[in-house]
């Protein structure tokens, strides 16, 4: 028996339903906001991320070599790839730019509960502007997004990349390393990176929780920020300790928690960054975010949550000799719209009942001789346990009406 890789799922049809309802929410919300949705490609070149993240990003990425010899990749996010097609493709439209996208992604990681080897990621770009509101109403969608797809306990914390940096190089601390150990919350290795003074001076500073106790002039923006999400009612905490490995990250960086997650309770991340450049295309403000689609669902199962009941199909079941006549109820009725399947297994009417029964059909048509013709057919309320004979012509309206 051959079985699915590592770090990969199936999902059934419930699961599907779950998962499809929640990708309308957001992409409903996207939308609310004048976000247009884009889709790139799966595999891309293993340059555009190396370009990206480094040479590291080999050892987590699914890279291989085509029949030409090409090094490609599985994509590992989709950032890259949307800035890529922008800057082939968009850099002499009208300005901001909306652009989001929904996809899965493949990282060659050890999985773990809420972490994939092929996960899912709804995205989006802001292209052209870096005006405080711009950013504010960036931070505020992902935070609606979120909200208005079910979830109740989450937290906003956002901080703000050059003031981190302009306070670590004022107390000389500040190299690759000690952003990259920032950014994994590795304080125990940071201490042994940093003098003891640097070190407590570090955790005092993030410890900051009001704007107005930073004096650098990055804050006068930050302020702003914080203003506008004020106005767009949306909750938020400062956070200085969110950093970035990488140096074309700039500016504001947000996180998004689910705490009843634990351990793994992010579920978006974003900010500004400085990419286009480094794919061969103008300097311009780029900020963006990705929300884990599989986390965010995890976390709304976690917190109880109902998702809406799809609306089961009607089952057309009839009596032998009645194919011909059951299609063409099937026909019509799937012409009105209304979900219908019908026996495929020519089962005897107590049969075709009991299958409906165990699949949990809530209507049941019975095509039969003797209603037929009088152009009827039996209608049966499995809840209700009750059925009655119907004019074929009226069936859509009251299937509607009883849905």
């Amino acid at each position: 028996m051959i079985s699915k890789p590592r770090g990969t799922r199936d999902f059934t049809p419930e699961e599907m339903r779950k998962r499809r309802w929640l990708e309308q929410k957001m992409r409903s919300i996207f939308e609310k906001y004048g976000y247009e949705e884009i889709s790139t490609p799966t595999i891309e070149h293993l340059d555009l991320f190396t370009l990206k993240s480094g040479e590291g990003i080999i050892e987590e990425t699914y890279a291989f070599e085509d029949k030409a010899g090409r090094k490609l990749a599985l994509r590992p996010e989709l950032t890259a790839p949307v800035m890529r097609f922008y800057v082939e493709r968009f850099q002499m439209e009208t300005k901001p730019i909306k652009f989001y996208y929904f996809g899965n992604c493949f990282r060659y990681d050890r999985p773990q509960k809420g972490r994939y080897r092929e996960f899912w990621q709804f995205g989006c770009e802001l292209i052209g502007s870096d005006k405080p509101e711009a950013i504010a109403e960036l931070i505020a969608m992902a935070y609606n997004i979120l909200r208005e797809s079910g979830l109740r306990n989450i937290i906003l914390r956002v901080g703000n990349l050059d003031i981190l940096r302009r306070f670590l190089d004022g107390i000389g601390a500040r190299d690759a390393e000690i952003m990259r150990l920032i950014d994994k919350k590795d304080f125990e290795e940071l201490e042994k990176k940093m003098e003891e003074k640097e070190f407590k001076e570090f955790m005092n500073f993030i410890e900051i929780k009001k704007i107005e106790e930073i004096e650098y002039e990055e804050a006068d923006r930050m302020k702003e920020i914080f203003e506008f999400l004020e106005e767009f009612a949306i909750p938020y905490n400062l956070d200085l300790s969110i950093a970035r490995g990488l140096d074309y990250y700039i500016g504001v960086v947000f996180e998004i928690d689910a705490p009843k997650l634990g351990a793994e309770k992010q579920i978006c991340g974003g900010g500004e960054y400085n990419l286009v450049p480094l794919l061969g295309g103008r300097k311009i403000p780029t900020a963006g975010f990705a929300i884990g689609f599989d986390r965010t669902l995890l976390a709304l199962e976690t917190e109880g949550f109902k998702f809406e009941e799809e609306y089961k199909p009607v089952y057309i079941a009839y009596m032998e000799g009645m194919i011909k006549e059951a299609i063409k109820i099937v026909r019509m009725v799937r012409q009105h719209d209304i979900k219908a399947e019908m026996d495929l297994m020519r089962r005897s009417i107590s049969k075709s009942l009991e299958y409906a029964n165990k699949k949990g059909f809530n209507k049941v048509i019975i095509v039969a001789p003797d209603e037929w013709k009088k152009n009827k057919v039996v209608l049966k309320d499995m809840e209700k346990r009750e059925q009655k004979e119907v004019e074929i012509e009226s069936l859509p309206h009251l299937l509607k009406n009883q849905a």
